[in-house]
């Protein structure tokens, strides 16, 4: 888990992305331009929430969002994404 000196607000999320996948459930390994953007991450920083929609999702929760969800940011050399919770689908 990463300690990011990040605070994102109303019902934003940070994100860190899942490590894309490296062999196919075959075994084939998957070249680097043949990779798909990871879709599960773990949740480092939450926002407050709107007043009339509290957040759902906490800090360590593992989740599943949109393929082109989110806004890649990096800090400290490490990927991020901040979305809304809303472009969360699940936590799994």
């Amino acid at each position: 888990m990463s300690n990011v000196n990040i605070k994102p607000l109303a019902d934003r999320v940070l994100v860190e992305p899942a490590a894309a996948e490296e062999k196919t459930a075959s075994g084939i390994i998957i070249p680097d331009t043949a990779k798909e953007k990871p879709q599960r991450g773990n949740v480092v920083a939450v926002g407050t929430g709107k007043p009339d929609e509290p957040i759902t999702v906490k800090v360590g929760d593992s989740v599943l969002y949109g393929k082109y969800a989110g806004t890649e940011i990096t800090v400290e050399g490490k990927e991020y994404l901040i979305m809304r919770e809303s472009d969360i689908f699940a936590i799994v």
